[in-house]
């Protein structure tokens, strides 16, 4: 058994475990913890064993499906894969940690059953991203729409089911749209070599060579059902809709992880089957890409939802990133995807914070704060660090991808850049405008123990009634940790994610321009 293999199977042997204990909470959440925690650890020996410098796609396994139509369980990483399948790792046991500090579960509902669908959503997403079979990927891309919908639907806000709803019927048209593109990658193959197959490896070699026209029809099936997960403008609305009813802890895992699978998709699967529709289509994508940057840009400013205000800025971080994948330049792709992860890790962190002030506050709006900061001086640095993060501050996790993408876009589409530029400067205008709000100012509330702004409380006024507010604990502070360490560090020393990155951005740019 590979070590991908078993990072999918112990999250899902763990969610039918905890399942099981619906009437122990504790337990429930303990014995969650221990399996996704074990998940990560798997995923320390996975990436020490990867070669950059070795075969494409790495660690991987392999057995009969449906063999007559030459489907298979196939799965297998490279560094872009390895680099998403890390963040997961990483971003579930925070979730399971900070049950109960940032969400409290609906009457009625056990932390086992909440439990277990992340464990399940955590199993197929890195399923997704490790899926080496084309018709394996498309049953994934679409099963995993399931435990998330029960997540939004079955645990969060008022409006819940509505952006449960559609958020599923979004992403289910678009894996439709896929599948019918993948059956004509089958048809093609069948064609080509005289039997059908949904193998990754041979599709590329193959439906390369397709004429302009056929490519291009495929790629929109494919483009489509990625630019809605993304998501991309104008396909984009079930995002703030969704990221605003869900749980904090979902919402990290739709916002941080999820949406990724998109811009993955885009390197996976457009450009290497596709490379000549790709090239053709590319100024049409790169137009999308700098609109969804400038409207996700303004679009934030006039939030009053700190959730929908971070999924806003999610949609123009999005739009970046795609920026950088369509320019076809190796600098600014090794950017994007360096940014995938760079991005999990700062609006992962800026959720959770906010979830701690929300169960602080009692409120998601953000003009029912002010002052935090003199009252929870700790809270008040962790959201200026994952804020500082967000905007790509030098010296933060983000900045190295910024400036890669900005410096390899600059070279073929200066006007594109620069107008990406602007709205980038206007997301990060708005990100301390959020932190100015809600930590600086006059404390607002009833009442504040300690003149001058020591600890004590404040209130969300909706309330009626004091309600005392304390600092990060322990245990808070333990959640937060390693991502601060990491936001630093790699701010630093990021040298480890693009040695791990950059021979797959290479492969993927060989079979744009024609290479194998």
């Amino acid at each position: 058994m590979t070590l991908v293999l078993a990072s999918i199977l112990l999250p899902l042997v763990g969610a039918a475990v905890v399942a099981g204990m619906k009437k122990n909470d504790r337990l429930a959440t303990l014995t969650a913890l221990v399996v996704s925690l074990l998940t990560f650890l798997l995923v320390i020996p996975m990436w020490a064993s990867y070669a950059p410098s070795g075969d494409r796609i790495q660690q991987k396994s392999s057995m009969d499906w449906i063999p007559n139509f030459g489907i298979h369980i196939s799965f297998g990483i490279d560094g872009i894969a390895l680099v998403m399948i890390a963040v997961i790792g990483l971003l579930v046991p925070i979730v399971v940690g900070a049950l109960g500090l940032t969400d409290k579960l609906p009457a009625g509902r056990s932390a086992g059953g909440f439990l277990s669908l992340i464990l399940v959503q955590e199993a197929l997403t890195i399923a997704v991203f490790a899926a080496t079979d084309v018709f394996l990927f498309y049953v994934l891309f679409e099963i995993m729409l399931i435990p998330m919908y029960f997540l939004i639907g079955g645990y969060g806000g008022a409006n819940r089911q509505y952006a449960a709803v559609k958020f599923f019927l979004y992403s289910f048209l678009g894996g439709l749209i896929m599948l019918a593109s993948a059956i004509g990658a089958y048809s093609l193959a069948s064609d080509e070599l005289g039997k059908g197959t949904f193998d990754w490896e041979t599709l590329v070699t193959v439906v390369r060579d397709a004429p302009l026209g056929t490519q291009i029809w495929l790629f929109i099936g494919f483009f489509l059902a990625f630019a809605i997960k993304a998501p991309l403008v104008p396909f984009h609305t079930w995002l703030p809709d969704a990221a605003g009813q869900a749980p904090i802890g979902v919402a990290v895992l739709l916002v941080g992880v999820l949406d990724k699978v998109g811009t993955f998709g885009f390197l996976r699967y457009c450009l290497p089957m596709f490379p000549e529709a790709s090239k053709e289509l590319a100024p049409w994508v790169l137009v999308l890409a700098v609109a969804g940057v400038l409207y996700g840009s303004i679009l934030a400013a006039g939030q009053r939802d700190m959730k929908r205000f971070i999924a806003y800025v999610s949609i123009a971080h999005f739009g970046f990133i795609a920026l950088g994948i369509f320019t076809f330049n190796e600098q600014a792709m090794v950017g994007s995807v360096s940014y995938m992860l760079n991005h999990s890790l700062a609006t992962g962190m800026l959720i959770v914070v906010v979830g701690l002030i929300v169960m602080r506050g009692g409120s998601t709006r953000i003009s029912d704060y002010g002052g935090m900061a003199k009252v929870t001086p700790l809270l008040g640095g962790m959201l200026l660090i994952a804020g500082l993060s967000t905007l790509s501050l030098p010296g933060t996790n983000s900045f190295i991808s910024e400036f890669l993408v900005l410096l390899g876009s600059f070279v073929d589409y200066p006007v594109y850049t620069i107008i990406a530029t602007v709205g980038m400067v206007l997301a990060a205008a708005y990100v301390l405008w959020l932190y100015q709000r809600v930590m600086q100012g006059p404390v607002r509330g009833d009442a504040l123990i300690g003149a001058g702004g020591g600890p004590g409380t404040a209130i969300a006024p909706e309330l009626g009634a004091t309600k005392a507010i304390k600092d990060l604990g322990g245990k808070e502070i333990a959640i937060l940790a390693p991502m601060v360490v990491l936001i630093i560090a790699l701010g630093f020393y990021p040298k480890p994610v693009l040695d791990t990155i950059t021979p797959s951005v290479q492969a993927t740019m060989s079979s744009v321009q024609g290479g194998k």
